[in-house]
């Protein structure tokens, strides 16, 4: 424990805290003004995310606007694809677009990146929001889960049904097998680079996990969000750890069993319920629905207050229970995190 450590910090390793720290999953991005303006500077995602003083000044904007206790790089989990030798663009209207990888062939040459080749922006805007906020914030990496970047994989791109990675796990299990393990060591590589540039918590999405059935859960999702973990773990056990699924109402007690700290958990599930299922020795985070910062003001103070109870006062990082919807009125996410930062335990 290091004095003067920003709270989400001190909370996200299980410490007490006088209050409950909070931040918004994509908080940087299209609900701001500041940041729409700025896509018609650079209309690309990928500009936006791959030039580091860009996206160092969209990071910063939800921290700037309503002083989040959590920095998180505006970046995509797609982003170390290409250092391992996959290509993608990010289209505005429909998502994510790259060749699906569907043969042996086309795995096998899925490669170990190096991130310093492939993604000096991130190390660069890492260590940028670092010396920005000093200890008035924490600094939060990412990175997808090896399904769900698989899924992204071979399915080339946003999918409904998920049915060519599900073919591939039914028909090929062993094809999947192998690109699951060249993307989980790229990850844990990649997760490390960004705490060796500044990152102080890392989160792994794996947005799509939620979509298997329990068997294949436990089969091509579960071993491999452990096996990064563990591998991120072995070099860095001191940095927090949270995993996030959509939709895992159903997966809570596997998500805690993966080797990280926190669970990051969805508006479908009563917060002091999953910390009941999951035990008190794993955090949470989250979980009020997105939606809430669509009504009023005085519904947005009664359902983060309830938030706020539910997550009973330990190892309790409050979010959202999923990204910020587009649609919402900036006051209303500023008005979130000052009833949350009111509040004392």
């Amino acid at each position: 424990m290091a004095a003067g450590d920003p709270v989400l910090l001190r909370a996200a390793r299980g410490e007490a805290v006088e209050r409950p720290p909070v931040w918004m999953m994509r908080q940087a991005g299209r609900h701001m003004k500041k940041y729409r303006d700025l896509v018609d500077k650079y209309p690309t995602f990928r500009e936006r995310s791959e030039i580091a003083e860009v996206s160092t000044q969209i990071s910063l904007q939800p921290w700037e606007a309503y002083k989040t206790d959590g920095v998180i790089l505006f970046s995509d989990i797609l982003t170390p694809l290409p250092g391992m030798g996959i290509e993608f663009d990010i289209l505005e209207k429909s998502g994510p677009k790259m060749k699906a990888l569907r043969t042996a062939a086309e795995i096998e040459a899925v490669h170990l990146m190096d991130p310093d080749a492939a993604c000096p922006f991130v190390r660069q805007t890492l260590g940028d929001l670092r010396r920005e906020v000093g200890n008035e914030a924490t600094v939060l990496g990412f990175i997808g889960a090896p399904y769900t970047m698989a899924t992204y994989c071979i399915e080339g791109g946003s999918s409904s049904s998920y049915l060519e990675i599900k073919k591939m796990g039914l028909n090929e299990p062993a094809l999947l097998h192998k690109l699951l393990t060249k993307l989980a060591d790229n990850l844990a590589e990649y997760a490390c680079f960004q705490i060796d540039s500044g990152a102080q918590v890392m989160q792994m999405f794996d947005s799509w996990a939620g979509n298997l059935s329990p068997i294949d859960y436990d089969v091509f999702a579960h071993p491999y969000q452990k096996y990064v973990v563990d591998k991120v773990k072995a070099r860095y056990p001191e940095v927090p750890f949270i995993t996030y699924i959509a939709k895992s109402a159903g997966l809570l007690e596997k998500m805690a069993s993966n080797g990280g700290d926190i669970v990051s958990v969805d508006w479908t599930v009563n917060l002091a319920d999953a910390r009941q299922r999951m035990g008190m020795d794993v955090g949470v985070q989250g979980n009020l629905d997105p939606a809430v910062l669509l009504a009023s003001p005085e519904i947005i103070v009664a359902r983060t207050m309830d938030v706020i109870k539910q997550g009973g006062g330990k190892q309790h990082v409050v979010n959202l229970g999923h990204g910020i919807e587009p649609s919402t009125p900036e006051e209303n996410a500023k008005l979130f995190v000052d009833t949350v930062k009111a509040h004392r335990y």
